[in-house]
């Protein structure tokens, strides 16, 4: 579930302007950016409307507003779980293949959010704190101290920080 929830991280960072575009973000996935459309890439771009505030809450630090959010969402996008052994382990699966692959990536996204909340709690959910990005993660770190989206921003911060710092410490 760890990797659905990392999905939804990912479905809110993207960028979905059209099929074409969802495709590319589906990238790995063949059999579902084949069969995207313009709709799918629409019902995606009103899913992540929906879902940067579940990020923007735990951000803040608000568990019980990302439960209610959560819940909120799963009543509003009822998922169907499935059990699957197609690799001869057993493991949940959403939907179906039948379903639009919206319908199969939201129901991923919210079934691997509600299960790592629960699972880890709400602060595993955050907002990057690099200037200039809004980029959301799923924190799976041991001791749930992520603060940046990407090693990338983390080195930016990093480096900007110890710029800063060698300014200061130098005379004028």
């Amino acid at each position: 579930m760890v990797r659905y929830a990392e999905g939804a991280a990912s479905l809110v960072n993207a960028d979905l302007g059209d099929r074409d575009r969802l495709a590319a973000h589906l990238g790995g996935r063949e059999w579902l950016s084949e069969r995207c459309s313009d709709r799918d890439a629409f019902l995606l771009r009103k899913l992540q409307r929906e879902l940067r505030p579940v990020f923007d809450t735990a951000a803040a630090g608000d568990g019980e507003g990302v439960v209610r959010a959560l819940n909120g969402l799963l009543e509003q996008y009822p998922v169907t779980p499935r059990i699957s052994g197609h690799d001869e382990h057993l493991h949940l699966h959403v939907g179906s293949t039948a379903e639009g692959v919206a319908d199969l990536l939201v129901g991923e996204a919210l079934l691997g959010l509600a299960t790592l909340v629960c699972d880890l709690g709400p602060r595993r959910l955050g907002v990057c704190s690099a200037k200039g990005c809004r980029n959301v993660f799923v924190d799976i770190s041991p001791n749930a101290s992520r603060r940046y989206c990407s090693d990338r921003c983390s080195s930016r911060a990093n480096v900007a920080a110890y710029r800063a710092r060698q300014r200061a410490g130098s005379p004028a």
